[in-house]
C-alpha cells in the first residue's frame, strides 16, 4: 500500500469517526457547557475537573463539576483497558472522599453506561480538603486511582470564588480527540522512559538458510516423476535420507528405464533356462548319455546368461532398483516448495523440491563502506520485515552468534556483508524476506526514548504527539539519537514520564488539521 492510499484511508477513517462521534444523541460542547447543569453528568464549564491518571492496568479519564457540600456531583469516569487501549465494559466504579480529619465517603456504581463511561454520582457530606481517590473493581482485577487533594466547598459562593478549576486538560491550540474516537481506531499512547540504548549502524539485507540447512533438489537427467510412497506436500517436515520420489529416466534413442526393465526380465528368464539346462546335462553326462562336448557348450550358455543377466541387474541398479533414480533429502527441514507433481515429465535441471532447516537462520545486512569502520565487534542486530509490525532482536552470545564480517567492499554495491545467525526463528519468518535492521556496536547508555512507531516524518522533520490530557494532545517536533530495535532516543523535545501516542499517530495528526470540527461528539 503507497502512502498517498494510506493517508486517503487514515483521512476517511478520522472523518467517518468524527461524524459518527458528532452524532451521538448526547452529545455536548465542554467550553459550551453551563455550570449549572453539571448535576445532569456534563459538568465541563466553568468550574469543572478534568484528570488523567494511569495504573499499571487502566487508564482514567475522568470529569466532574466541583465538590460542594450536599450537592449531587456526576462524575462521567472514562476506563481503557491498557492491555488493548479499548473501553472497560464491565465493573464497579467506586468515588473515594478521605482524610481532613473526616470520616471517609464512599460513592459507587456498578456498571458502565455505556462500554468504557461510568457514572457515579457524589454527595458529599463534609467540606474542606480531601483525598480524592477513584477504585475500579472487575471480574478479572482492582486497581485503585489516586488522584490526589480535592476540596468539598461548603456551598456554591465559595467554590465561585475559588478561582481555576483542577483541569489537566491542555490550552487552546492544542489537538482533541476523543475517547469515543481513541477506542474505535487502532490508538495506544506509551510513557517516555529512561533506558538502555545501544549505537547502531542501520543496513538492509536478507534472511537466508544457512549453506549446510537448505537444499535446492534438481533433476539428474531427463525423466519421469514416480512417488516413493505419499508424494511429498508443501510444508511436510523431511529427514535427513528420505526418499522424497523417484525418477523414472529417459535413456536416450529408443531406450528408457522401461526397456531396461525389459530388458532384465528378458535376462533372468533366460538364465533361469541355461541353468535348468546344464543340471539337466550334467545329469545325463553322470549317465554317459551325452557326449562331453554337450556339457561345455551347456556350461558356457548358462555362464553367458549369467553375465547378461548381472548386466541387466547393474543397468537397473544405477537407477534405483524397480522405482528409478531415488530424489533424498540432503537435510532434515520443512519441504519450502514442491515443483512437481505424481507423474510429471522434468528435464535436465528442473527444480524438484527445496528443503529447508529452520532451525536457525542467518540474517546477512549490507553496511555501506562509509559505515563500516564503526563495526568493529558487532554485538548483535534487529530487524524488521514487511507484513509484520515487531522488531526482532539477535544478541550475540544468548539467542545467535556472529558468523562473519566480510573482509572486502562489494564493487558495485559498495557494502561489506555482516552475517548473524540466530536460533528458533519466528514461524513468521520465512528464507529469502527483505530486511531492515541495525547492527549494534558498543556499549548501551542510559537515554531518553520512545517507541519508533510514535515518531512520524512530515517532510524530514520527526514528529510525535505528547498526551497533555486524556483527550487532548500537542505536536512537538523532536530531535533523535540512536535508534536500537523498537526504540528510538529523543534527545530534545520530550523528557522522561511524558506520554506520547504510539499507535494512531497519523488520526491525531489529521485531528490537528481539523481542530475547529473535534472535540464536540462527546457522549456523557
Amino acid at each position: 500500500m503507497n502512502t498517498r492510499h494510506l493517508a486517503s484511508l487514515a483521512a476517511a477513517c478520522f472523518a467517518a469517526l468524527t461524524l459518527t462521534a458528532c452524532g451521538d444523541t448526547a452529545s455536548h460542547d465542554h467550553a459550551a457547557q453551563p455550570a449549572a447543569e453539571a448535576g445532569h453528568g456534563h459538568g465541563h464549564g466553568a468550574g469543572g475537573e478534568k484528570i488523567t491518571h494511569f495504573t499499571d492496568r487502566t487508564e482514567l479519564f475522568v470529569e466532574f463539576p466541583r465538590l460542594v457540600v450536599g450537592e449531587e456531583s456526576a462524575f462521567a469516569a472514562h476506563l481503557t483497558r491498557l492491555a488493548d487501549f479499548r473501553a472497560l465494559a464491565a465493573g464497579k466504579v467506586t468515588v473515594v472522599l478521605s482524610g481532613g480529619g473526616q470520616p471517609a465517603e464512599t460513592f459507587a456504581v456498578d456498571g458502565a453506561s455505556q462500554p468504557g463511561i461510568f457514572r457515579p454520582v457524589a454527595v458529599p457530606k463534609q467540606a474542606g480538603k480531601r483525598e480524592l481517590a477513584i477504585e475500579v473493581a472487575t471480574a478479572e482485577f482492582s486497581v485503585r486511582h489516586d488522584l490526589g487533594p480535592m476540596t468539598v466547598y461548603a456551598d456554591h459562593k465559595a467554590a465561585d470564588a475559588a478561582g481555576g478549576a483542577h483541569d489537566d486538560e491542555g490550552a487552546g491550540g492544542e489537538i482533541g480527540f476523543t475517547k469515543e474516537q481513541q477506542w474505535k481506531v487502532d490508538f495506544a499512547t506509551t510513557e517516555v522512559v529512561k533506558r538502555p540504548l545501544r549505537p547502531a549502524v542501520t543496513a538492509t539485507g536478507v534472511l537466508r538458510a544457512r549453506p549446510d540447512g537448505e537444499a535446492l533438489l534438481t533433476a539428474p537427467a531427463p525423466g519421469q516423476v514416480q512417488p516413493a510412497g505419499r508424494f511429498p506436500q508443501l510444508g511436510q517436515v523431511v529427514k535427513k535420507g528420505d526418499i522424497l520420489a523417484y525418477l523414472s529416466p529417459r535413456l536416450g534413442g529408443e531406450t528408457d528405464f522401461a526397456s531396461l526393465q525389459a530388458a532384465a526380465s528378458k535376462a533372468r528368464a533366460e538364465f533361469e533356462v541355461a541353468e535348468r539346462e546344464l543340471a539337466r546335462i550334467e545329469s545325463l553326462y553322470k549317465e554317459e548319455a551325452v557326449a562331453e562336448k554337450r556339457l561345455f557348450a551347456a556350461r558356457a550358455a548358462e555362464a553367458s546368461a549369467r553375465a547378461e543377466h548381472d548386466a541387466a541387474r547393474q543397468r537397473i541398479g544405477q537407477y534405483g532398483g524397480s522405482g528409478g533414480i531415488p530424489i533424498r533429502a540432503p537435510v532434515s527441514g520443512l519441504l519450502a516448495d514442491v515443483r512437481v507433481s505424481p507423474g510429471a515429465f522434468v528435464t535436465e535441471g528442473t527444480l524438484l523440491f527445496h528443503v529447508v532447516d529452520r532451525r536457525a537462520l542467518w540474517l546477512e545486512l549490507r553496511v555501506p563502506e562509509s559505515e563500516i569502520a564503526r563495526l568493529v565487534a558487532p554485538s548483535g542486530a534487529a530487524f524488521r520485515v514487511e507484513g509484520i509490525e515487531q522488531s526482532f532482536a539477535i544478541d550475540a552470545g544468548k539467542n545467535g552468534r556472529l558468523i562473519a564480517v566480510g573482509g572486502a567492499v562489494d564493487a558495485t554495491m559498495r557494502s561489506v556483508p555482516v552475517v548473524f545467525e540466530f536460533e528458533k526463528p519466528d514461524p513468521r519468518l520465512r528464507v529469502g524476506m527483505s530486511a531492515k535492521g541495525q547492527l549494534f556496536s558498543g556499549p548501551a547508555r542510559e537515554a531518553v526514548a520512545v517507541p519508533v512507531s510514535a515518531v512520524l516524518d512530515e517532510s524530514g522533520v520527526a514528529v510525535v504527539f505528547v498526551m497533555t490530557g486524556g483527550e487532548s494532545f500537542e505536536r512537538r517536533s523532536v530531535l533523535l539519537g540512536v535508534r536500537d530495535g523498537d526504540w528510538v532516543e529523543v534527545v530534545e523535545g520530550v523528557e522522561a514520564g511524558q506520554r506520547v501516542v504510539s499507535r494512531g499517530t497519523y488520526l491525531i495528526k489529521l485531528a490537528g488539521a481539523n481542530t475547529g470540527q473535534i472535540g464536540h461528539g462527546h457522549a456523557h
